[in-house]
């Protein structure tokens, strides 16, 4: 299998993954807060919601690393 096929099957399982970490996220405001309404609260995150987001900032970098690697292979 090129090394082509192997970054874009990557590309596809990260890609799933990113999608359900950032799905698996709370909605801190709801839709008042997407308009600017009150309520603005600053908090940690703790426990799973530490983690997704950690997961989802490593997710999107290797993305992103696979997606300048599949450029640079071509």
């Amino acid at each position: 299998m090129p090394l082509s096929q192997i970054i874009s099957v990557f590309q596809i399982i990260v890609c799933v993954l990113i999608s359900i970490a950032i799905l698996f996220q709370q909605r801190g405001s709801g839709v008042g807060g997407a308009f600017g309404g009150a309520g603005a609260s600053y908090f940690t995150r703790r426990g799973l919601e530490k983690i997704l987001f950690i997961a989802t900032i490593i997710l999107g970098i290797l993305f992103v690393a696979s997606t300048i690697a599949s450029l640079l292979v071509r």
